[in-house]
């Protein structure tokens, strides 16, 4: 995600932009937000009212629209995705004969373990059909850059950064539904319950994650009624995660004969995550000294960098410490005619 803010003359002088087990065993750290000041006679400044940062942020798709001209992307085979424009849900083929492949959105920010996060969504099954020991269904969080490498292979367990829920049809062994976590490590954290998706029900799952916490909670309901908790869990030592998307994800066989292929419809999907890092950015000068304040985060990193020509970018501050509260940035030894500002955030 990126914030930005863009100074003008001859345009609003403020302008902010958001750019937008046998139980089978289971067993990127910087983001950008710049925004780019052109340094302007003090006159043409005015200051601006900080306003609270918000608690959460919630993204919701309903698939009334299609979802591609909502930020929605497809990464491997595009065949396994169709948008329903009339029944408002997305038709999925998950097929571990095919390689990789997720329909994905960023999520504008980047998790960590410290954070709370949640899922929810509606799940309909027409078919499963398995091989061997099975492989498994996939909603859930990611790291972009780490799933759309060749190395990834869920199935084979080098997967690191994932936070999602899993459906292993029955297979030699028993269905199960699974809230996997997943550390920058490739440390494995499950909970987990032994019974069926069947086909034909629609399944509301809800999956979340409370800060600090190892591994993910899950519940799954039928007609508004509990159908059942991930009770059981499956332990492990977690350190850190970095997660960036979302994703409905077709994973790719472990090439020893443990396959699936599933058909489904996928609608609804609220996804709530904390704030962005940097919030109600704004800048002035003061006493001819350009600065900027926004509404921080704990635990993340912030620098002010300069340009003179937006391609070449120097800090123009020492990297802070978010507190939770308003920062403000200042660059001290600023050019004498014009200079270009942004605010990177980063994860420690």
């Amino acid at each position: 995600m990126i914030s930005s803010l863009l100074w003008s003359p001859t345009i609003n002088p403020f302008r902010e932009e958001i750019f937008a087990g046998l139980q089978k065993d289971q067993s990127m750290t910087k983001n950008h937000f710049p925004f780019h000041v052109s340094r302007f006679p003090l006159a043409v400044l005015a200051a601006f009212l900080i306003c609270p940062a918000s608690p959460a942020t919630t993204f919701t798709e309903s698939f009334a629209a299609d979802p591609s001209q909502n930020g929605w992307k497809i990464f491997g085979d595009t065949n396994l995705f169709q948008w329903d424009s009339t029944n408002h849900n997305l038709a999925v083929t998950w097929d571990s004969s095919q390689t990789n492949t997720y329909f994905y959105h960023s999520l504008g920010t980047i998790l960590a373990i410290d954070d709370a996060f949640s899922l929810e969504f509606d799940l309909n099954l027409a078919d499963a059909q398995t091989g061997a020991y099975g492989s498994q269904l996939a909603v859930g969080f990611l790291n972009i850059s780490n799933v759309t490498n060749p190395a990834f292979l869920r199935t084979l367990g080098t997967s690191p950064n994932v936070a999602e829920f899993d459906y292993f049809p029955p297979s030699q062994i028993s269905a199960s539904v699974d809230a996997t976590l997943i550390d920058a490590s490739n440390n494995f954290y499950f909970n987990y319950n032994t019974v069926p998706l069947n086909p034909g029900i629609l399944y509301h799952i809800r999956m979340a994650h409370v800060s600090g916490d190892p591994g993910l909670s899950g519940e799954i309901f039928t007609n508004g009624i509990l159908y059942t908790s991930l009770t059981n869990t499956f332990p492990s030592a977690i350190t850190d995660i970095r997660l960036d998307t979302i994703a409905i994800s077709s994973y790719q066989d472990d090439g020893f004969g443990d396959t699936v292929l599933a058909h489904g419809t996928v609608a609804n999907l609220v996804v709530t995550v904390p704030p962005p890092p940097i919030q109600n950015l704004t800048g002035s000068f003061s006493n001819a000294v350009w600065q900027v304040q926004f509404a921080d985060r704990t635990n993340w990193l912030f620098t002010l960098e300069r340009s003179t020509d937006l391609f070449s970018w120097t800090n123009a501050s020492s990297t802070t410490s978010g507190v939770d509260n308003i920062l403000m940035l200042q660059d001290t030894n600023a050019p004498a005619v014009k200079a270009f500002y942004r605010v990177r955030a980063q994860r420690p």
